[in-house]
Parts: structure tokens; C-alpha cells; sequence
């Protein structure tokens, strides 16, 4: 059966979940498999030293991480605390946010769209959602995928509010009615001429997906991808609900970890307003190497770099950046939000994945992850 050893550094504990070589493992629907392969415990040590490492020496508040390897179960690591002031330890049912790693699942959303016949990438996105105003140029939810719809971002261009009253104390539950924080905005440059990250052009899609699949966005992701992926605790980060377990943000005041604020992100839900465990990004990542969401020819396409009209290559795909590492194939997303640092990275020709959560605001999740695949590659 398996078993949760856990270890206490100080006041920082560690939680790995370990499956003994000769019996069972434990998988997402909590009932029992006999485990085809199994980590040595060898490796395991290696991966927690390595994110040990890490953690102790940027000072990190809390940290989660998820190893995906092929026929093999998820293996979870936990360190330091979810809430220091109540010191709740981080474990398996702490909560983090997503940030921008909720752009890849808009993604796979359109494109699932885009595969059934049901959303064409290469129209105009007005002819789904007209409340976007027009602009000198059409804007495609193919270019909104790879960051050339030339959508304003946070700080590259003028960014216009709409001057809108709401009765509806919740209004941007809705996707569409989330436009009005950046729709009467100048685009920052002619659509398809030049790579511009936005999570502004991520809420649009977003709309181009609800209006496509005729179903709230949040609906659709429960739907599309967190039910046949088996993600239990995904879920917009809705301020206004009680939601159990999420994790207290940090934020460093003066050198001093401290709590910092629950902002709102449910206008920018698309672009970065989901929190789930780190187990569930984990399951994230394993259904995004197999046919779970997509067949292969179109997670393809979503893992070619794209190109600009003048033939400029970009370091981003579909929804997810691609490069290669040690000439192995990358593909990646990170997230930077209030409360959250993440770290999503697949090696897909292998079948592995790694990624990072955190609660600490200054982490600087690059160097925690390559340690960890130096530590698989022992």
C-alpha cells in the first residue's frame, strides 16, 4: 500500500509521497492499481534534495512540485507552510493560483473548438464576440494564441477602462463583460506583424470560447479539460466563495516574508484567474502529452514556434512557450501573479513534465526546476 513519510527540517516540514517498490500506488480516483514501474528511492531523495536546496536558499515561504514520468504514478512533494501565521504546512489539498499557466488552458479549449468544427482561427473574433470594438485591423483567435493579435498588454501601450456600472456585484463571472477592463484600448501593432504578450488578448479568446462553445468559459474548462483529465480541485479563484485550502501569498516587505493581498482576478480568468493542488497541474501536464485533451497532429501545432509576417520566429506556439533544452524539446508556461509563482515545463518526447507552485512572490521558479530535472537525469 502506499505510504507518506514525512520529514521536518526546523520549522519547515516536508511531505513526499513514496510508493513501496513491491506493492500498490494510489491514483487520482482514490482507488488502487498495481504500480507498472515505480521511482527509486534513490531518485526521490535526489528530487527532494534538489528542491530542498532551492527552497532554503531563496527563502521561500511554501513550495509544491508534481514529477510526471511516464507509466508511472505523480509523484508529489510539499515544503514549508501553506498559512505561516496558522502554521498549516502545504500538502496535497493546498491550493495555489495558477496565474498565467490558466493561458494553456484556454488553449486547448479553442483548439478543441477549432477541431470540432466549431471555432475558426482565422476569423475575425468580432463575428463571435461583437462587443469588441473594431479596430484598423481584423483580429484572428489564431494570432491571439501565439501573442500577435497586437491586444494590449499591462504596460506596452494605452490601456482604456470602460466606464461601466454594474448591478451585478460579481459582473466579471462573465468572460465577455470582462472585455470592458481593456476592449475600447489601440491595439499595440498591427495584428500578426510582431510577437506581444497579453493576458488582455487571452480574455479575449477566452470570450471567442464561450461564445463558440455556447456555455460559460468556466463551464467549458470544467467540462473540456478538468473532468477528462481528472482535476478535482480546479477552479476559477473566486474571492467571493469560500474556497477551502488556499494558500496565504507572500510578498517581501523589507527583506521580511509577509502576507500580501487577495486581489481579485476573476476579470482575467482566461489569462490567469484558476487555482487547483499541485497534483492536479501535475494531471494537467500528463493529459497534455497523451490524447486525454488532443490528438497528436494538433498538439502539434500547438508546440511549433510560430512566425510574424516577416518570417520572425518566436519562442511561443500555440499557448505554450517552445524551446529546446540540451537538445531536448521543451514546452512550457510560467505564471507571476499576487500570491503565486508557478512553473509548468514538459519534456513531451520523453513522457515527463515538472511543475512548481508557490505562495512566495520573489521565487524564482527557473533554477528550481532545472535542478530538478538534473536530479531525473542522475
Amino acid at each position: 500500500m502506499s505510504r507518506t513519510v514525512t520529514e521536518t527540517a526546523g520549522l519547515l516540514p516536508f511531505v513526499l509521497t513514496l510508493a513501496l517498490c513491491n506493492g500498490f500506488v494510489s491514483v487520482a480516483n482514490g482507488q488502487e492499481a498495481e504500480a507498472p514501474a515505480v521511482t527509486a528511492p534513490q531518485d526521490l531523495a535526489a528530487i527532494e534534495a534538489a528542491l530542498r536546496k532551492e527552497f532554503e536558499a531563496q527563502g521561500l515561504v511554501g513550495l509544491a512540485a508534481a514529477v510526471v514520468r511516464p507509466d508511472q504514478p505523480i509523484r508529489e512533494f510539499y515544503l514549508g507552510h501553506a498559512d505561516r501565521g496558522q502554521d498549516i504546512a502545504v500538502d496535497g489539498s493546498t491550493l495555489f493560483r495558477w496565474a498565467s499557466i490558466s493561458k494553456p488552458l484556454t488553449a486547448v479549449a479553442a483548439m478543441q473548438l477549432a477541431l470540432a468544427g466549431e471555432l475558426d482561427l482565422e476569423r475575425d473574433v468580432r463575428s463571435y464576440v461583437p462587443e469588441f470594438p473594431e479596430k484598423p485591423w481584423p483580429v484572428t483567435s489564431r494570432q491571439l494564441l501565439c501573442h500577435q493579435g497586437g491586444v494590449v498588454h499591462y504596460t506596452n501601450g494605452e490601456v482604456l477602462v470602460s466606464d461601466t456600472k454594474y448591478e451585478d456585484p460579481h459582473p466579471f463571472a462573465d468572460v465577455v463583460r470582462a472585455l470592458d477592463r481593456f476592449k475600447d484600448s489601440p491595439l499595440v501593432a498591427e495584428p500578426g506583424t510582431t510577437y506581444a504578450y497579453t493576458t488582455h488578448g487571452y480574455m479575449l479568446l477566452g470570450a471567442v470560447v464561450q461564445r463558440a462553445g455556447k456555455a460559460r468559459f468556466a463551464e467549458q474548462v470544467q467540462t473540456r479539460i478538468a473532468k477528462p483529465a481528472g482535476l478535482t480541485t480546479l477552479q476559477p479563484d473566486y474571492q467571493w466563495i469560500d474556497i477551502p485550502h488556499r494558500a496565504v501569498g507572500y510578498a517581501r516587505v523589507l527583506g521580511a516574508p509577509m502576507p500580501s493581498s487577495n486581489t481579485d482576478v476573476s476579470w482575467k480568468l482566461p489569462g490567469g484567474g484558476f487555482v487547483s493542488t499541485v497534483g492536479d497541474l501535475g494531471r494537467f501536464a500528463a493529459a497534455l502529452m497523451d490524447d486525454t485533451l488532443l490528438p497528436a497532429e494538433v498538439r502539434a501545432q500547438m508546440w511549433t514556434r510560430q512566425a510574424s509576417a516577416d518570417g520572425k520566429v518566436t519562442g511561443y506556439g500555440l499557448g505554450f512557450g517552445v524551446s529546446t533544452v540540451d537538445g531536448q524539446r521543451r514546452v512550457a508556461h510560467t505564471g507571476a501573479q499576487e500570491k503565486t509563482r508557478t512553473s509548468m515545463q514538459l519534456a513531451p518526447d520523453s513522457r515527463t513534465a515538472i511543475v512548481l507552485m508557490t505562495n512566495s512572490e520573489w521565487a524564482q521558479l527557473g533554477p528550481v526546476s532545472e535542478a530538478v530535472w538534473r536530479a531525473l537525469a542522475q
